[in-house]
């Protein structure tokens, strides 16, 4: 069974180009398309709308790093599919700390 509609908004440490760069692997797919800053997967009855906002900075003292708004539309997932989904999207995105 489907869920309805469900929007999720990440405020991620990326560039644009780094968040095009990892995509394939944080969809576990290169299915999908892509008009500027949005990107949709589509699966079967299953669509995610992926929408960057502007990029920016967020400034730590004398350290810059990038910050984007990614909006993540869930269309059609049941809860399990959208937790995986999810799931494999931020650990793409991970960085390990040290």
């Amino acid at each position: 069974m489907s869920g309805g509609p469900v929007t999720i908004t990440k405020d991620m440490g990326v560039t644009h180009a780094e968040f095009f760069r990892l995509l394939p692997r944080a969809l576990g797919s290169e299915a999908y398309s892509r008009d500027g800053a949005r990107v949709v997967l589509e699966d079967g009855n299953r669509r995610l709308e992926i929408t960057l906002g502007p990029e920016g900075r967020r400034q730590i003292a004398l350290l810059r790093l990038p910050r984007t708004a990614v909006t993540l539309s869930f269309i059609g997932y049941s809860d399990d599919d959208r937790a995986a989904a999810l799931a494999l999207f931020e650990r793409a995105f991970q960085r390990a700390g040290g």
